[in-house]
């Protein structure tokens, strides 16, 4: 028993195929359709335990090698390098685990959003039912504030109108009634239908339940939602890449150079054995993911400082390298509420200031617009609260804007409510009779081509043209009118051709001031912005041209989408900014095909159609005060403040934590090389070590996860939202960093087997020799950690010496400790140290500053060629 298309057909056939009558079911018949098509609830979704969700973080070659290079030092009895290494490993996963979201809540989301209780017919009686036991065919009766139990085919409809903002991102409620549309109408348009999950504003409903549980439009979202294959940010992807490849590399050279010290080398097996343990220790970037991820989570602290909640640690990478935003336009580019902001009268046009629904606001030029403002306060059933100095409505956001409208001209707008007419999709006007200081009048408000047909003594052609130029502004249009009258009853006939014109007030969801500055700073920036929206074109394109979008006179709708394959997508994508009258899955296809361009795609919206595009897009980001709980379970990112200019701020905080990571790798794998490199050519050479095992050891120790980790703390750069995003598939091994581990590596092997055989020409102790040779790589690394700091500019300037607390404190650390190595007994027995002379240690800093010289004059050459 199907019912297809029940919007394009008549109610009386919805109730033949469904076998189904306006009296409802009996109970028989309800039981026997429950067994047939299930509860109206939407499926469970499978959800991983947290003992998966925490072996899940180990799920990383880098944490495998990271674990064998742990149990070999373990087998050595070398239980700090030991601990160390598997403190690392589990702080990684710890931190992952803490703050990955679990994205299966967004289907829990959705089914929170089905109505609990529902008002039913069954047996010839009305009965309260639980939802989940609707089936096709129930008979629903529904009243202002019922949420909609199920999808239902309207059979009786009385002044009918319903919030489906969530589902089609409409502002403002939609007027409902009982006539079929056409077949391929868009969800919006449909207005023979009521959606499960949505909000009745006002009148009341009989309607036909014709769809229930997974079959109805927010179950087919959620399967749609289940479906969506959530993808990977570039620098997880690449990281994973990067340390697969990398340990590799290091195993297999280390395996070799084993081979080559006890064969060749004629070494003990023990001595070399512990010896490239620790130049595989050395060379892999062991202290990498717990830097990566504790630079992630300052970024967390930093976007919370900017109303922008974090749910997993890899979407501030993501948020940063965005080169296309999505966005959703109610609630997210506009205030989703309504204000009224034109008004045209037989004495001229005005304009409307003021914002929200405050009435406050100037009106331009100064005019006589009290009969205007009396029948928009009077023919209203809104009614407006103010709290802690804000604004709010409570009923129907169009008649709320026409009470601040009403409330802006200055009068007396009080009267005594006599008759109404209310809103009806059928007569589509409002009528009151009121009695008050102006009289006993009667006031109609209502679309204007019904409204201005009811006038007498005007140009209906002219004002015609007049609405239809303010709706191609994007503005919603009234016509309001008036009749002195006598009777306590009003007289519908008598309103025909009776009626005196006052004027037409245009209404707007308005943009948000501060999302038209955001917005041309994402421009700024290299990222384009698309407006990706369920409402009309004209809407769409209006908001566009307000915002300041690139190409706000070109809009493409759903049946335009549905007309393009996907190649033919890919090319309109690109150029196109405004997509109007969208479904989830047009939404979601958008994403895709701007992703099959090579774009990183981020994604803003705050209603459930939005939720499949969010979970699909690079970066999906949820509304925190208006969005729907799925929306924010589907996403990476939450705006606290509902803010567009929060994403500009994001995507500011989200490329500095990019930057930082790269100073991370930057400057570890360069030190790492150095440092490995060192040991393997004395081994190679025959010669000896310029560092023990043990030193090595000590060195990744003190110096891996505390000059790396400063890193992460380092403030935006100049200039940052003045670069255009990184390519998508930009690499983390680009051409420039291979130079520079080559360059730095390379400067590394000079100056500490250059200070190794100073030291050893000077007849030196080895032990001695080997102890300036590992100050000498600490000092290296500290000057390379200060040079790493500026990647984009100079290092030569106070700002950069200056350096941040940080810094200094890693700095007097890392000092601190080397100093107690070198000249404490104690440790000097552990490490095979022995004092440095003041001459020498002097030489060894001298070392470092023209290592550093020589970085600054080689990057100074790079920067001048880029210029």
């Amino acid at each position: 028993m199907m019912l297809t298309n029940p919007h394009a057909r008549s109610a009386a056939d919805c109730l033949a195929v469904l076998a189904a009558t306006p009296e409802g079911l009996t109970a028989p018949e309800a039981a026997q359709r429950r067994a047939e098509h299930g509860p109206n609830r939407l499926p469970e979704a499978r959800t991983r335990g947290p003992v998966l969700r925490f072996l899940r973080q180990f799920n990383n070659v880098l944490i495998y090698v990271l674990l064998g290079a742990a149990a070999v030092t373990g087998a050595l009895q070398h239980w700090v390098d030991t601990g160390v290494i598997l403190a690392v490993v589990l702080a990684n996963a710890v931190i992952g685990f803490l703050q990955e979201g679990k994205a299966e809540a967004a289907m829990t989301a959705i089914r929170g959003m089905l109505a609990p209780r529902a008002a039913v017919l069954r047996d010839r009686r009305r009965v309260s039912l639980d939802a989940a036991d609707l089936v096709p065919g129930d008979i629903v009766l529904l009243e202002a504030g019922d949420k909609v139990p199920a999808d239902l085919r309207v059979l009786e409809a009385r002044g009918l109108a319903a919030q489906e903002a969530i589902l089609t991102g409409e502002s403002v409620p939609v007027g409902k009634g009982t006539e079929p549309v056409a077949v391929d109408a868009a969800l919006g348009d449909r207005h023979a239908m009521l959606w499960s999950g949505t909000l009745v504003t006002q009148g009341t409903a009989r309607g036909l339940v014709v769809a229930t549980g997974p079959a109805t439009e927010i179950g087919r979202i959620g399967g749609l939602l289940a479906a969506v294959e959530e993808l990977t940010t570039p620098l997880v992807a690449q990281m994973d890449h990067f340390a697969r490849w990398l340990s590799f590399l290091i195993l297999l050279a280390s395996g070799l150079l084993l081979v080559y010290g006890y064969f060749v080398g004629h070494r003990d097996f023990s001595e070399v054995f512990m010896v490239v343990v620790g130049v595989a220790v050395a060379a892999i970037p062991e202290g990498l993911p717990a830097v990566m991820t504790i630079t992630l989570a300052i970024g967390v602290q930093a976007m919370a400082r900017r109303h922008a909640i974090v749910r997993r640690l890899p979407a501030i990478e993501a948020i940063g390298s965005v080169s296309v935003i999505c966005t959703d336009k109610t609630g997210t580019l506009t205030r989703n509420e309504m204000v009224a902001t034109a008004a045209v009268t037989p004495a001229g046009s005005f304009a409307i200031g003021g914002e929200g629904y405050a009435p406050e606001g100037s009106i331009t030029p100064a005019g006589d617009l009290g009969r205007l403002a009396l029948a928009a306060a009077l023919c209203n059933d809104a009614s407006l609260h103010c709290k802690d100095g804000i604004w709010s409505v409570e009923g129907d956001p169009m008649e709320g804007a026409l009470l601040a409208f009403a409330g802006k001209v200055a009068g007396d707008h009080g009267g005594r409510r006599l008759d109404a007419i209310p809103f009806d999709s059928r007569h589509r006007f409002m009528a009151v009779l009121t009695d008050g200081p102006s009289g006993r009048l009667t006031h109609v408000k209502g679309a204007p081509e019904r409204v201005l047909g009811m006038c007498r003594g005007i140009d209906l052609h002219d004002w015609h043209n007049r609405a239809d130029a303010l709706a191609r502004r994007g503005l919603r249009v009234l016509a309001l009118a008036e009749m002195p009258q006598t009777a306590n009853r009003i007289d519908p006939g008598a309103l025909e051709g009776g009626l005196a014109f006052l004027g037409l007030v245009g209404l707007i969801d308005p943009p948000r001031p501060e999302a038209v500055a955001a917005v041309a700073e994402c421009r700024a920036a290299g990222i384009r912005v698309k407006m990706i929206t369920g409402d009309h074109a004209g809407t769409a394109a209006a908001i566009a041209a307000q915002i300041g979008l690139a190409n706000p006179h070109r809009v493409l709708t759903g049946v335009d989408l549905d007309t393009l394959d996907d190649a033919q997508l890919a090319l309109e994508v690109a150029d196109v900014d405004i997509f109007a009258r969208t479904s989830p899955e047009h939404k979601l296809r958008l994403v895709t095909a701007l992703q099959a361009g090579g774009l990183s795609v981020a994604m803003t919206g705050d209603g459930v159609n939005d939720a499949p595009a969010l979970k699909r897009a690079d970066a999906g980001i949820a509304m925190g005060l208006k969005g729907s709980e799925a929306a924010k379970e589907a996403t990476d990112l939450v705006l606290a403040d509902d803010n567009f200019a929060t994403i500009a701020a994001a995507v500011r905080e989200g490329r500095t934590v990019y930057d930082n990571l790269r100073k991370v790798i930057s400057w570890t794998l360069p030190t790492n090389a150095g440092e490995a490199l060192v040991v393997v050519l004395a081994l190679l050479l025959g010669l000896s070590l310029p560092m023990t095992a043990v030193q090595i050891l000590w060195i990744n120790l003190i110096t891996e996860l505390t000059l790396g980790l400063a890193l992460a703390f380092e403030p935006t750069e100049p200039g940052t939202m003045d670069r255009p995003p990184r390519p998508r598939n930009a690499p983390i091994l680009s051409g420039g960093l291979v130079w520079h581990v080559v360059l730095v590596a390379g400067l590394f092997l000079a100056a500490i087997f250059g200070v190794f055989s100073y030291a050893i020409d000077r007849g030196y102790p080895l032990a001695l020799a080997q102890t300036m040779a590992m100050n000498t790589l600490v000092v290296l690394e500290i000057f390379h950690l200060f040079f790493i700091r500026n990647i984009h500019s100079t290092s030569l300037t106070w700002a950069a010496a200056r350096g941040t607390p940080v810094v200094w404190a890693v700095v007097i650390v890392i000092t601190a400790a080397q100093f107690a190595v070198t000249y404490l007994p104690p440790l000097q027995a552990v490490l095979g140290t022995r004092p440095v002379p003041m001459l020498d240690g002097f030489l060894i800093v001298g070392v470092g500053a023209a290592f550093f010289a020589i970085i600054e004059i080689e990057k100074q050459i790079r920067l001048g060629f880029k210029g």
